[in-house]
């Protein structure tokens, strides 16, 4: 019965009612936005790479390197040599060692230079090894394998001939249009950047930059072999190491990176990443305030609303009161209206906020490499809303107060 009244009282006032509930629907959105964005980008960072248990590259910070090297952002300052690599490659506590060079672009997407071993060793997510959606890794100078997204956004098959650019902007003024890579193969989608990459051999990036004809114009380019002499790399951008034995991930960092041969970094990701959201962890506690605050100013609002009804409800509390209502009753009559407005602005803020998710799924992913689930229900924004609803509990006491009191008289 106490539902029942406090639902239709809700009803009669429905104006000031609805304003209410659209206030504490919104600052419900802002706040549930924010937690799982947060999350949401946390996962995705931690599920770019997996079983990775180094990255090495020339000296610079560890951020930088683990955002060029992973996350295809930002540029690097130098290059590590090929004899470095092979001899961090060749040390007996490494089980398998991925190079890869950047440096081109194609229509703003990243060029990777690898090996074939990238598409064997290198995992994301849980463990989760890369595969294909159609066709194959390269094992020509001039194949090129896509990533999930690229080939979808710029409608790729197999079979295309697609042109490098030098440089990693979205224009580019050289262009190397005289030695074109086909499309060997599309990844399937990881959500991580190696959707938005594009993969090509060592020697095919090599080729692209010579500065004299492949071969001295001797046999067609689609002929050369990766084993051409001219084609050897003479440096790569940075190595994803994996290592024998986890203990002995410590031993060799330190080797590498107090070895006076040449200036080397061995980063492991997992603790560069923690370093990442250390540095965001200002911004992060910046945007949960902002949102928390405006929760609180809309049940603030909310308690007003309730409390400056009282008074222009006195007949209502006067009836129930005449019909048996006890001021205890009147007092959990407030209380219950003020946990139905905010039940409904929650299921209304979650409804939307799914809604937005999955209409930006896309968007978020193509200019973001964000892969957000609209699914909101996380443990943490639960929470979130069980707190707001002792907020809401919280605020509604003066009005329910007041309530009590005009009852007594």
């Amino acid at each position: 019965m106490l539902l029942q009244i406090a639902s239709k009282s809700l009803w009669h006032r429905k104006g000031s009612v609805m304003l209410t509930i659209f206030a504490v629907t919104v600052s419900i959105m802002v706040m549930l936005a924010t937690e799982h964005i947060r999350q949401q980008a946390k996962t995705n960072f931690a599920n770019s790479v997996s079983g990775v248990d180094l990255i090495v590259g020339t000296r610079t910070g560890s951020l930088n390197l683990l955002l060029y090297s992973v996350f295809r952002m930002g540029a690097p300052t130098n290059n590590i040599s090929w004899q470095a690599y092979q001899n961090v490659s060749q040390h007996n506590a490494v089980k398998w060692a991925v190079p890869i060079s950047l440096g081109d672009s194609h229509k703003g997407y990243r060029v990777l230079g690898t090996t074939t071993d990238y598409f064997t060793y290198f995992s994301f997510g849980q463990q989760q090894q890369l595969s294909f959606k159609a066709g194959r890794a390269f094992n020509g100078v001039f194949e090129l394998v896509l990533g999930s997204e690229v080939a979808k956004r710029l409608a790729y098959q197999l079979g295309d001939k697609l042109i490098l650019s030098h440089g990693i902007g979205s224009t580019s003024f050289t262009q190397h249009k005289q030695l074109p890579f086909q499309v060997v193969g599309i990844l399937a989608p990881t959500g991580t950047p190696v959707d938005r990459s594009l993969h090509v051999s060592l020697q095919g990036l090599s080729a692209v930059h010579l500065a004299r004809p492949l071969n001295s114009g001797q046999q067609p380019a689609s002929q050369v072999s990766m084993a051409a002499p001219e084609l050897q790399p003479t440096s790569v951008t940075a190595v994803m190491l994996g290592l024998t034995s986890k203990m002995r991930v410590f031993q060799l960092q330190r080797q590498i990176n107090t070895d006076n041969n040449e200036p080397l970094m061995a980063i492991l990701p997992g603790v560069a990443l923690q370093e990442l959201w250390q540095t965001m962890s200002v911004v992060e506690k910046a945007l949960r305030l902002i949102s928390a605050l405006v929760v609180i100013s809309a049940l603030l609002g909310l308690s007003a609303m309730l409390l400056s009804s009282i008074n222009e409800r006195r007949q209502e509390i006067t009836l129930l009161r005449m019909i048996g209502a006890s001021p205890l009753f009147i007092y959990w009559f407030i209380e219950l209206e003020a946990m139905l407005i905010v039940i409904v602005s929650a299921l209304l803020a979650t409804g939307l906020l799914s809604t937005g998710l999955i209409s930006a799924q896309h968007y978020l992913l193509n200019h973001y490499g964000l892969a957000i689930t609209p699914n909101v229900f996380s443990q943490a924004n639960v929470i979130t809303l069980l707190l707001i609803a002792v907020l809401a509990f919280i605020a509604a006491i003066p009005p329910a107060l007041s309530a009590f009191r005009n009852a007594k008289q």
